[in-house]
Protein backbone atom coordinates (compact mmCIF):
# COMPACT_ATOMS: atom_id res chain seq x y z
CA UNK A 1 0.00 0.00 0.00
CA UNK A 2 1.17 3.53 -0.69
CA UNK A 3 1.64 6.20 1.95
CA UNK A 4 -0.86 8.79 3.08
CA UNK A 5 -0.87 10.69 -0.18
CA UNK A 6 -1.67 7.63 -2.25
CA UNK A 7 -4.63 5.39 -2.77
CA UNK A 8 -5.59 2.39 -0.69
CA UNK A 9 -5.90 -0.88 -2.50
CA UNK A 10 -8.60 -2.71 -0.57
CA UNK A 11 -8.88 -6.39 -1.28
CA UNK A 12 -11.61 -8.48 0.27
CA UNK A 13 -11.27 -8.07 4.01
CA UNK A 14 -12.19 -10.10 7.04
CA UNK A 15 -12.22 -7.07 9.37
CA UNK A 16 -15.53 -5.32 9.97
CA UNK A 17 -14.36 -2.22 11.85
CA UNK A 18 -10.94 -0.71 12.53
CA UNK A 19 -10.84 1.79 15.40
CA UNK A 20 -7.88 4.16 15.73
CA UNK A 21 -7.11 6.29 18.77
CA UNK A 22 -5.62 6.54 22.24
CA UNK A 23 -6.44 4.10 24.99
CA UNK A 24 -5.36 4.67 28.57
CA UNK A 25 -5.26 2.81 31.83
CA UNK A 26 -7.99 4.24 34.06
CA UNK A 27 -8.10 4.11 37.83
CA UNK A 28 -11.61 3.84 39.25
CA UNK A 29 -12.30 4.94 42.84
CA UNK A 30 -13.12 2.40 45.51
CA UNK A 31 -15.72 4.78 46.97
CA UNK A 32 -17.43 8.10 46.18
CA UNK A 33 -15.74 11.34 47.13
CA UNK A 34 -13.02 13.73 46.09
CA UNK A 35 -9.89 12.31 44.53
CA UNK A 36 -8.02 13.64 47.54
CA UNK A 37 -10.16 11.47 49.83
CA UNK A 38 -10.40 8.21 47.88
CA UNK A 39 -8.16 5.64 49.62
CA UNK A 40 -7.68 3.23 46.72
CA UNK A 41 -8.46 2.69 43.07
CA UNK A 42 -9.19 -0.28 40.86
CA UNK A 43 -7.49 -0.54 37.49
CA UNK A 44 -9.40 -0.58 34.23
CA UNK A 45 -9.03 0.64 30.67
CA UNK A 46 -10.57 3.60 28.89
CA UNK A 47 -10.42 5.08 25.44
CA UNK A 48 -13.25 6.07 23.10
CA UNK A 49 -12.05 4.13 20.09
CA UNK A 50 -10.84 1.03 21.92
CA UNK A 51 -14.14 1.00 23.83
CA UNK A 52 -15.99 0.84 20.51
CA UNK A 53 -13.71 -1.95 19.27
CA UNK A 54 -14.22 -3.99 22.46
CA UNK A 55 -18.00 -3.58 22.35
CA UNK A 56 -18.15 -4.58 18.68
CA UNK A 57 -15.98 -7.63 19.27
CA UNK A 58 -18.12 -8.64 22.26
CA UNK A 59 -21.16 -8.31 19.97
CA UNK A 60 -19.68 -10.79 17.51
CA UNK A 61 -17.96 -8.59 14.93
CA UNK A 62 -14.38 -8.65 13.78
CA UNK A 63 -12.87 -5.50 15.21
CA UNK A 64 -9.32 -4.17 15.30
CA UNK A 65 -7.76 -1.40 17.36
CA UNK A 66 -4.85 0.64 16.03
CA UNK A 67 -2.99 2.75 18.58
CA UNK A 68 0.33 3.51 20.19
CA UNK A 69 1.32 2.61 23.76
CA UNK A 70 4.49 2.76 25.81
CA UNK A 71 6.91 -0.11 26.20
CA UNK A 72 5.78 -0.40 29.81
CA UNK A 73 3.54 -2.46 32.04
CA UNK A 74 0.52 -0.23 31.45
CA UNK A 75 0.97 -0.70 27.72
CA UNK A 76 1.10 -4.46 28.26
CA UNK A 77 -2.11 -4.24 30.29
CA UNK A 78 -3.94 -2.30 27.57
CA UNK A 79 -2.94 -4.59 24.74
CA UNK A 80 -3.70 -7.75 26.72
CA UNK A 81 -7.03 -6.50 28.07
CA UNK A 82 -8.31 -5.15 24.76
CA UNK A 83 -7.15 -8.31 23.03
CA UNK A 84 -9.03 -10.29 25.67
CA UNK A 85 -12.29 -8.91 24.30
CA UNK A 86 -11.47 -10.50 20.96
CA UNK A 87 -10.09 -7.33 19.37
CA UNK A 88 -7.21 -7.64 16.91
CA UNK A 89 -4.33 -5.60 18.41
CA UNK A 90 -1.63 -6.68 15.96
CA UNK A 91 -1.29 -3.16 14.52
CA UNK A 92 -0.68 -1.49 17.90
CA UNK A 93 2.77 0.08 18.02
CA UNK A 94 5.03 0.31 21.09
CA UNK A 95 6.92 3.55 21.79
CA UNK A 96 10.32 2.90 23.41
CA UNK A 97 10.50 6.39 24.94
CA UNK A 98 7.04 7.79 25.65
CA UNK A 99 4.78 6.32 28.36
CA UNK A 100 1.28 4.93 28.19
CA UNK A 101 -1.31 7.49 29.30
CA UNK A 102 -3.24 7.00 32.55
CA UNK A 103 -6.02 8.83 34.33
CA UNK A 104 -7.91 8.86 37.61
CA UNK A 105 -11.56 9.82 38.03
CA UNK A 106 -14.20 10.16 40.69
CA UNK A 107 -17.36 8.08 40.85
CA UNK A 108 -19.71 10.97 39.99
CA UNK A 109 -21.29 11.67 36.60
CA UNK A 110 -18.98 13.43 34.15
CA UNK A 111 -21.55 16.22 33.86
CA UNK A 112 -21.78 16.77 37.61
CA UNK A 113 -20.05 19.74 39.17
CA UNK A 114 -18.18 17.54 41.65
CA UNK A 115 -16.76 15.25 38.98
CA UNK A 116 -12.97 15.15 38.85
CA UNK A 117 -10.63 13.63 36.31
CA UNK A 118 -6.84 13.76 36.57
CA UNK A 119 -5.17 12.95 33.25
CA UNK A 120 -1.53 11.98 32.88
CA UNK A 121 -1.36 11.82 29.09
CA UNK A 122 0.80 14.79 28.04
CA UNK A 123 3.68 13.43 26.00
CA UNK A 124 2.09 9.99 25.91
CA UNK A 125 2.94 7.39 23.31
CA UNK A 126 -0.44 7.94 21.65
CA UNK A 127 0.18 11.67 21.27
CA UNK A 128 3.12 10.78 19.00
CA UNK A 129 0.89 9.12 16.39
CA UNK A 130 1.42 10.78 13.02
CA UNK A 131 1.05 10.16 9.29
CA UNK A 132 4.64 8.92 9.32
CA UNK A 133 4.29 6.13 11.88
CA UNK A 134 0.77 4.72 11.54
CA UNK A 135 0.38 1.46 9.56
CA UNK A 136 -1.97 2.60 6.79
CA UNK A 137 -2.48 -0.86 5.36
CA UNK A 138 -3.95 -2.02 8.67
CA UNK A 139 -5.88 1.22 9.24
CA UNK A 140 -7.73 0.87 5.93
CA UNK A 141 -8.19 -2.91 6.19
CA UNK A 142 -11.80 -2.91 7.39
CA UNK A 143 -15.22 -2.20 5.98
CA UNK A 144 -15.46 0.73 8.42
CA UNK A 145 -12.80 3.00 9.93
CA UNK A 146 -13.95 4.55 13.21
CA UNK A 147 -12.27 7.71 14.52
CA UNK A 148 -13.00 10.35 17.14
CA UNK A 149 -12.26 14.00 17.75
CA UNK A 150 -10.27 13.13 20.86
CA UNK A 151 -7.33 12.01 18.73
CA UNK A 152 -7.24 15.34 16.89
CA UNK A 153 -6.75 17.19 20.19
CA UNK A 154 -3.75 15.19 21.39
CA UNK A 155 -1.06 16.88 19.29
CA UNK A 156 -0.39 18.64 16.00
CA UNK A 157 0.81 15.32 14.55
CA UNK A 158 -2.39 13.57 15.64
CA UNK A 159 -4.48 16.32 14.03
CA UNK A 160 -2.53 15.96 10.81
CA UNK A 161 -3.07 12.19 10.96
CA UNK A 162 -6.83 12.63 11.18
CA UNK A 163 -6.77 15.05 8.29
CA UNK A 164 -4.96 12.39 6.25
CA UNK A 165 -7.31 9.59 7.28
CA UNK A 166 -10.45 11.61 6.46
CA UNK A 167 -9.13 12.88 3.13
CA UNK A 168 -10.94 11.62 0.01
CA UNK A 169 -9.06 8.76 -1.62
CA UNK A 170 -9.90 5.84 -3.92
CA UNK A 171 -11.10 2.76 -2.07
CA UNK A 172 -11.45 4.49 1.29
CA UNK A 173 -13.64 2.49 3.68
CA UNK A 174 -16.69 4.07 5.19
CA UNK A 175 -15.33 6.55 7.74
CA UNK A 176 -17.25 6.88 11.00
CA UNK A 177 -16.47 9.89 13.21
CA UNK A 178 -17.60 10.55 16.77
CA UNK A 179 -17.07 14.26 17.51
CA UNK A 180 -16.35 13.53 21.20
CA UNK A 181 -15.64 17.14 22.12
CA UNK A 182 -13.51 17.33 25.27
CA UNK A 183 -13.04 21.04 26.11
CA UNK A 184 -10.05 20.49 28.41
CA UNK A 185 -8.07 18.82 25.62
CA UNK A 186 -8.41 21.83 23.33
CA UNK A 187 -7.03 24.32 25.83
CA UNK A 188 -3.57 25.00 24.49
CA UNK A 189 -4.04 22.24 21.93
CA UNK A 190 -2.97 22.10 18.27
CA UNK A 191 -6.02 24.08 17.11
CA UNK A 192 -9.43 25.03 18.45
CA UNK A 193 -12.53 22.85 18.51
CA UNK A 194 -13.80 24.31 15.26
CA UNK A 195 -11.46 21.88 13.49
CA UNK A 196 -13.82 19.10 14.58
CA UNK A 197 -16.40 20.50 12.17
CA UNK A 198 -13.84 20.40 9.36
CA UNK A 199 -13.04 16.77 10.11
CA UNK A 200 -16.67 15.72 10.51
CA UNK A 201 -17.60 17.15 7.12
CA UNK A 202 -15.02 14.86 5.47
CA UNK A 203 -16.56 11.69 6.97
CA UNK A 204 -19.43 9.43 5.96
CA UNK A 205 -21.13 8.73 9.29
CA UNK A 206 -20.99 11.29 12.11
CA UNK A 207 -22.07 11.02 15.75
CA UNK A 208 -22.49 14.35 17.57
CA UNK A 209 -24.32 15.45 20.69
CA UNK A 210 -26.52 18.54 20.67
CA UNK A 211 -24.68 19.79 23.73
CA UNK A 212 -21.21 19.42 22.24
CA UNK A 213 -22.25 21.01 18.93
CA UNK A 214 -23.43 24.05 20.86
CA UNK A 215 -20.31 24.18 23.02
CA UNK A 216 -17.77 23.56 20.27
CA UNK A 217 -19.39 25.31 17.33
CA UNK A 218 -22.19 27.50 18.72
CA UNK A 219 -24.74 25.51 16.70
CA UNK A 220 -28.10 24.88 18.36
CA UNK A 221 -30.60 22.18 17.40
CA UNK A 222 -30.57 19.03 15.29
CA UNK A 223 -31.65 20.68 12.03
CA UNK A 224 -28.94 23.32 12.34
CA UNK A 225 -26.35 20.64 13.03
CA UNK A 226 -27.35 18.80 9.86
CA UNK A 227 -27.17 22.07 7.92
CA UNK A 228 -23.59 22.54 9.16
CA UNK A 229 -22.74 18.94 8.15
CA UNK A 230 -24.18 18.64 4.63
CA UNK A 231 -21.65 16.13 3.27
CA UNK A 232 -21.91 12.99 5.47
CA UNK A 233 -24.39 10.38 4.29
CA UNK A 234 -25.58 9.82 7.86
CA UNK A 235 -25.54 12.25 10.79
CA UNK A 236 -26.63 10.95 14.20
CA UNK A 237 -27.54 13.78 16.56
CA UNK A 238 -27.60 12.58 20.16
CA UNK A 239 -30.11 14.47 22.27
CA UNK A 240 -29.59 13.07 25.75
CA UNK A 241 -32.78 11.95 27.46
CA UNK A 242 -34.75 12.95 24.36
CA UNK A 243 -33.06 10.20 22.34
CA UNK A 244 -31.41 10.64 18.96
CA UNK A 245 -32.33 11.99 15.55
CA UNK A 246 -30.75 10.53 12.42
CA UNK A 247 -30.46 12.40 9.14
CA UNK A 248 -29.75 9.96 6.32
CA UNK A 249 -29.50 10.37 2.59
CA UNK A 250 -27.13 10.45 -0.34
CA UNK A 251 -25.26 13.71 -0.04
CA UNK A 252 -23.51 15.64 -2.81
CA UNK A 253 -19.88 16.66 -2.73
CA UNK A 254 -16.43 15.21 -3.44
CA UNK A 255 -16.05 11.80 -1.92
CA UNK A 256 -13.72 9.05 -3.08
CA UNK A 257 -15.08 6.57 -0.60
CA UNK A 258 -17.48 3.69 -0.37
CA UNK A 259 -19.89 5.76 1.70
CA UNK A 260 -22.01 7.33 -0.96
CA UNK A 261 -21.82 4.12 -2.95
CA UNK A 262 -20.96 1.72 -0.21
CA UNK A 263 -22.63 -1.14 -1.97
CA UNK A 264 -19.43 -1.53 -3.96
CA UNK A 265 -17.46 -2.36 -0.84
CA UNK A 266 -16.54 -6.00 -0.33
CA UNK A 267 -19.15 -7.64 1.84
CA UNK A 268 -17.03 -9.39 4.40
CA UNK A 269 -18.75 -11.70 6.78
CA UNK A 270 -18.99 -11.29 10.51
CA UNK A 271 -18.69 -14.15 12.99
CA UNK A 272 -22.40 -14.75 12.63
CA UNK A 273 -22.06 -15.07 8.87
CA UNK A 274 -23.48 -11.69 7.89
CA UNK A 275 -22.40 -9.97 4.71
CA UNK A 276 -24.63 -6.90 4.79
CA UNK A 277 -23.85 -4.06 2.45
CA UNK A 278 -22.89 -0.82 4.14
CA UNK A 279 -24.86 1.81 2.27
CA UNK A 280 -26.77 4.96 3.16
CA UNK A 281 -30.08 4.01 4.72
CA UNK A 282 -32.09 6.17 2.35
CA UNK A 283 -31.34 7.86 -0.93
CA UNK A 284 -32.70 11.04 -2.41
CA UNK A 285 -33.95 11.02 -5.97
CA UNK A 286 -31.36 11.85 -8.60
CA UNK A 287 -28.74 12.33 -5.87
CA UNK A 288 -30.48 15.41 -4.48
CA UNK A 289 -30.29 16.68 -0.94
CA UNK A 290 -33.51 15.34 0.59
CA UNK A 291 -32.98 13.58 3.91
CA UNK A 292 -34.89 10.93 5.72
CA UNK A 293 -35.20 12.16 9.31
CA UNK A 294 -35.61 9.44 11.95
CA UNK A 295 -36.16 10.45 15.59
CA UNK A 296 -35.86 7.61 18.10
CA UNK A 297 -36.71 8.08 21.81
CA UNK A 298 -34.21 7.08 24.46
CA UNK A 299 -34.80 4.39 27.07
CA UNK A 300 -35.33 4.94 30.75
CA UNK A 301 -32.28 3.63 32.56
CA UNK A 302 -31.33 3.34 36.24
CA UNK A 303 -27.86 4.79 35.82
CA UNK A 304 -24.94 3.44 37.84
CA UNK A 305 -22.22 5.49 36.11
CA UNK A 306 -22.58 7.76 33.09
CA UNK A 307 -19.21 6.87 31.59
CA UNK A 308 -18.64 5.21 28.23
CA UNK A 309 -22.28 5.43 27.11
CA UNK A 310 -21.48 7.44 23.98
CA UNK A 311 -18.91 4.90 22.85
CA UNK A 312 -21.34 2.06 23.50
CA UNK A 313 -24.06 3.87 21.55
CA UNK A 314 -21.72 4.23 18.58
CA UNK A 315 -20.83 0.54 18.79
CA UNK A 316 -24.47 -0.50 18.86
CA UNK A 317 -25.30 1.72 15.89
CA UNK A 318 -22.30 0.43 13.92
CA UNK A 319 -23.13 -3.17 14.77
CA UNK A 320 -26.66 -2.76 13.42
CA UNK A 321 -25.28 -0.92 10.37
CA UNK A 322 -22.99 -3.85 9.61
CA UNK A 323 -26.04 -6.10 9.81
CA UNK A 324 -27.94 -3.92 7.33
CA UNK A 325 -30.76 -3.08 9.76
CA UNK A 326 -33.14 -0.13 9.28
CA UNK A 327 -32.15 3.24 10.73
CA UNK A 328 -34.64 3.09 13.61
CA UNK A 329 -33.27 -0.30 14.65
CA UNK A 330 -29.69 0.97 14.44
CA UNK A 331 -30.52 3.71 16.91
CA UNK A 332 -32.38 1.34 19.21
CA UNK A 333 -29.41 -1.02 19.26
CA UNK A 334 -27.27 2.00 20.11
CA UNK A 335 -29.57 2.86 23.01
CA UNK A 336 -29.48 -0.72 24.29
CA UNK A 337 -25.69 -0.95 24.11
CA UNK A 338 -25.47 2.37 25.96
CA UNK A 339 -27.92 1.12 28.60
CA UNK A 340 -25.70 -1.91 29.20
CA UNK A 341 -22.75 0.37 30.03
CA UNK A 342 -24.83 2.86 32.02
CA UNK A 343 -25.85 0.11 34.43
CA UNK A 344 -22.29 -0.89 35.39
CA UNK A 345 -19.49 1.11 37.08
CA UNK A 346 -16.89 1.03 34.28
CA UNK A 347 -16.57 1.91 30.58
CA UNK A 348 -17.10 -1.65 29.31
CA UNK A 349 -19.46 -4.52 29.94
CA UNK A 350 -20.84 -7.61 28.26
CA UNK A 351 -23.55 -6.52 25.79
CA UNK A 352 -26.98 -8.15 25.75
CA UNK A 353 -27.25 -11.36 23.75
CA UNK A 354 -28.07 -10.57 20.13
CA UNK A 355 -31.42 -12.36 20.08
CA UNK A 356 -32.40 -10.62 23.32
CA UNK A 357 -31.48 -7.20 21.90
CA UNK A 358 -33.28 -7.97 18.65
CA UNK A 359 -36.48 -8.81 20.54
CA UNK A 360 -36.33 -5.52 22.44
CA UNK A 361 -35.58 -3.56 19.27
CA UNK A 362 -38.62 -5.14 17.59
CA UNK A 363 -41.02 -3.85 20.28
CA UNK A 364 -43.70 -1.43 19.14
CA UNK A 365 -43.32 2.23 20.10
CA UNK A 366 -45.58 1.96 23.13
CA UNK A 367 -43.74 -1.05 24.57
CA UNK A 368 -40.36 0.55 23.84
CA UNK A 369 -41.49 3.64 25.73
CA UNK A 370 -42.41 1.53 28.76
CA UNK A 371 -39.03 -0.19 29.03
CA UNK A 372 -36.95 0.65 32.06
CA UNK A 373 -33.58 -1.02 32.40
CA UNK A 374 -31.55 -1.42 35.56
CA UNK A 375 -28.40 -3.22 36.73
CA UNK A 376 -28.31 -6.82 35.54
CA UNK A 377 -30.78 -6.32 32.71
CA UNK A 378 -28.46 -7.82 30.09
CA UNK A 379 -28.89 -11.19 31.84
CA UNK A 380 -32.65 -10.96 31.37
CA UNK A 381 -32.76 -14.05 29.19
CA UNK A 382 -31.87 -15.92 32.35
CA UNK A 383 -33.85 -13.66 34.68
CA UNK A 384 -36.72 -11.98 32.75
CA UNK A 385 -37.79 -9.93 35.75
CA UNK A 386 -34.62 -7.86 35.41
CA UNK A 387 -36.17 -6.04 32.44
CA UNK A 388 -38.71 -3.97 34.32
CA UNK A 389 -41.67 -2.12 32.92
CA UNK A 390 -43.90 0.10 35.08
Amino acid sequence: MSGPAGGTARAATTTDVVCLGESMVTFLPSQPGRLADVPSFGRGIGGAESNVACALAAAGHRAAWVGRVGADGFGDHLVETIGGYGVDTSAVRRDPVRPTGIYFRTATDRGAGAHEVAYYRAGSAASAMSPANVPYEEVFAGRVLHLSGITAALSADCLELLRELTAPRPGRPLVSFDVNHRPHLWRGGPADASVLLELARRCDLVFVGEDEAEEAWGIVGAEAIRAALPEPSVVVVKRGSAGATVFSGLRPGPRSSNAGGAESAPASRSREGEGAEIAPASRSKEGGEADTVTPVPALRVDVVAAVGAGDAFAAGFLSATLRGLPVRDRVRHGHLMAAAVLTVPGDLTEPPARDHADRLVALDDEAWGRLRLGPGWTAADRAPEEVRTP
